[in-house]
């Protein structure tokens, strides 16, 4: 039987393949022979190449060199026949007091980027929910500010895409990020959903010694079911054009548990597991992330996939073999794929 998301575009980000020591030339190599159509330009790989490309390290906000880089990004891609869908992660943007010096930062962050995506031909801009504090989460002015960059993106056509990350401060969860897409209320805002920040907000959690959450005495029949009630709500509330793209990881469990406090960096533990605990799927993660794949294609999302992975095993794993770990990537969005379908066939969907 013929899959019926056989057509699903697939993608990676730059940043979840390869080592520090793989260029971006490696890297796009590496996807184009495995047969994927587009990259999401990762901004440490970009002022990486940058760097490279000029003999001098390139400061982040040296944006006339990044835009020449991503120029040249471009024109790689171009010829490996990869489209640069995405450039991520901008974070840290929304919720600045109006006149305050982290606003007037994040506004020419802002503008920079959106030159960067320029240069780049990039269609995204990924947005990750803010995990800064000090800030005004108030829907209102995070949906404002949004609404703001989205003005900011709209002349070239250009869209947002605004992620939940579960370590967020404001908005760690998909109803949360859906409700101030819905409040910025801007043509080309709409979602970046991913199954770790889901699965991993929701149903896990790595500083318990079952993996999953157990705040309040949860069981997990419980916990089980209030996942289901939500992927049920997503598959029912959001629309298919609101989902910009999905991106796929897994998580592994982790033992012993992480500290329930934020590290020496004021990073929480969701956001330290996310940075170096997360696996291809079905590679070493325990995570429900499959009826969380189901749940989006059950509102008609028939989108761009990508695999967005960070997995600090990956040298003893794939070591200098990026064209073995790429097409791993491949098989494992089909297999993805096919166990989505068969759960379809099995419930009488199809």
């Amino acid at each position: 039987m013929a899959l019926p998301y056989s057509n699903v575009p697939l993608s990676m980000a730059s940043c979840s393949i390869g080592l520090p020591r793989h260029s971006l030339h490696q890297k796009i190599e590496a996807l184009s022979q495995a047969g994927f159509g587009s990259i999401e330009l990762s901004f440490p790989d970009l002022q990486t190449f940058a760097s490279s490309h000029f003999g001098r390290d390139i400061a982040a906000d040296d944006y006339d060199s990044l835009c020449l880089a991503a120029a040249q990004a471009r024109h790689l891609c171009d010829r490996h026949g990869l489209d640069i869908a995405v450039l991520q992660p901008f974070s840290n943007f929304e919720g600045w007091p109006r006149g305050s010096p982290r606003r007037d930062e994040a506004l020419a962050r802002a503008r920079g980027w959106v030159r960067i995506m320029d240069a780049a031909d990039a269609g995204i801009l990924q947005v990750g929910s803010t995990d800064s504090v000090g800030i005004d989460g108030s829907v209102g002015t995070l949906a404002a500010d949004l609404a703001e960059l989205a003005d900011m993106l709209a002349p070239a056509g250009r869209r947002l895409a605004y992620e939940n990350w579960c370590w967020a401060t404001r908005a760690p969860a998909w109803r949360d990020v859906w409700e101030i897409v819905r409040e910025a209320d801007r043509p080309n805002i709409g979602l970046c959903l991913d199954t770790f920040q889901s699965a991993g907000g929701e149903w896990g959690d790595p500083t318990t010694e079952s993996g999953r959450i157990e705040t309040g005495g949860v069981t997990e029949a419980e916990l089980d079911l209030s996942y289901r009630i939500s992927l049920q709500e997503l598959a029912r509330t959001v629309p298919a054009d609101k989902i910009y793209f999905l991106q796929v990881s897994d998580a592994y469990y982790v033992s012993p548990p992480m500290k329930d406090e934020p590290d020496e960096s004021g990073l929480r533990p969701r956001g330290r597991w996310s940075h170096d605990y997360r696996p291809l799927p079905y590679d070493g993660g325990y995570l429900p992330i499959v009826p969380f794949v189901e749940a989006v294609l059950a509102t008609g999302f028939r989108g761009l996939f990508s695999i967005e992975v960070f997995d600090g095993r990956f040298e003893q794993k794939y070591g200098d073999n990026l064209f073995w770990f790429a097409r791993k990537a491949k098989e494992t969005h089909q297999r993805l794929l096919r166990e989505v379908n068969e759960k379809r066939v099995l419930t009488g969907l199809e």
